[in-house]
Order: C-alpha cells, then structure tokens, then sequence
C-alpha cells in the first residue's frame, strides 16, 4: 500500500490529558468531563454522532477529525463576518503517518438551509490517498463567501463545507507536531 503524501491540520488544545486524540464516544469513558464539553457541539444534532462512516465500519462519533487544509482562510473569512475568531495556529501530521485503511475523506456540502451538511451519500467519500488529499486542500470560493456572509444568528458551524479526514479510532499525540515544537 503506498504511503499518502501530504500534510492534515487538527486544531488541539494547549493542554491535553491522555497520549492520544481521541474520537467523541471514546472520551465518555475515558475523560468523562472532555466529552461533555465536545459533546455540546452536536446539541439539537444528538443523532449525527450515531450516523454510519460506511467506508469505515463505523460510526460519526467514532473517528477523529482532520482537516486537509490550514485553517487560515476559514477564520479569517469568519473574522470579516463579524465574529471574533482566534487563528490558533493548528498542530500537523504528516499524512503518511497514518494507517490508510483506517482513514476516508468525507466531502461535505452544506445543506439547502445554507448552515448544516447535506444528508450523506456514497457518492461524499473520497479514498485516502495523496490525490485525493490534493484534490481538496484547499477552501472552496463558495465556502468563503457562505462564512463571510453568515448571518449573526446563524449557527456556528464553520466546516459545514470543508472536506474532513476521518480516521477511526485514536491518533497517538507524539505524531502532531504543534506550533513551535520542533519534533
């Protein structure tokens, strides 16, 4: 199996518990108080976290979040929006670090009601590899002008649009490298 080339963004905390980034239903057990608080951002949305990841075997609440493109442009169209958003810098991995078997690029489209994804289909899945990583590292012009347009009540929900990596299960932490930590 080929590695796959290329660089994933996850935005991770200053201060972490554990030695791995954990996906949401494994944080129950675990860090009881870190699901709590990551778990607020489904509220009203229960039901996605048990939506099936089919490539994967799994389940939405199962996997870790990547990003296949640097934040930046996300924030900074928030920011012009009117919302206050720190441009946190993200840690990285290195893409080929990661098991390709237990990874999948998730298309996202946000929906008619312009703020929350279309229902899935098989057709929003991508393999994990370096094409496909090249083929969605970077912000669609309709996702900057959704962000910068988002209205003041509208929820908060910035990669509405924005390919994810999903990766089942956990990522040791001693593969990111964080911002001004040379590794």
């Amino acid at each position: 199996m080929p590695t796959v080339k290329g660089t994933l963004f996850h935005l991770l905390p200053r201060t972490t518990q554990g030695d791995h980034l954990l996906p949401l239903n494994q944080l129950r057990d675990t860090f009881p108080e870190l699901h709590t608080r990551h778990a607020r951002k489904y509220d009203g949305r229960e039901s996605e976290l048990s939506q099936p990841v089919a490539p994967l075997g799994c389940t939405w609440g199962d996997v870790v979040f990547l990003a296949p493109l640097h934040p930046a442009p996300v924030f900074a169209a928030l920011n012009r929006s009117g919302r206050s958003v720190s441009t946190v810098e993200p840690a990285t991995i290195d893409a080929g670090r990661l098991d390709p078997t237990r990874c999948v690029i998730r298309l996202m489209r946000h929906g008619t009601a312009g703020h929350f994804p279309d229902p899935i289909d098989d057709d929003d899945y991508l393999p994990f590899t370096t094409a496909s990583l090249r083929a969605v590292n970077r912000v669609t012009v309709a996702a900057i002008e959704r962000l910068e347009n988002l209205p003041a009540d509208a929820p908060w929900l910035p990669w509405v649009d924005v390919p994810h990596v999903l990766h089942r299960g956990p990522i040791d932490l001693a593969l990111f490298t964080r911002p001004g930590r040379v590794q």
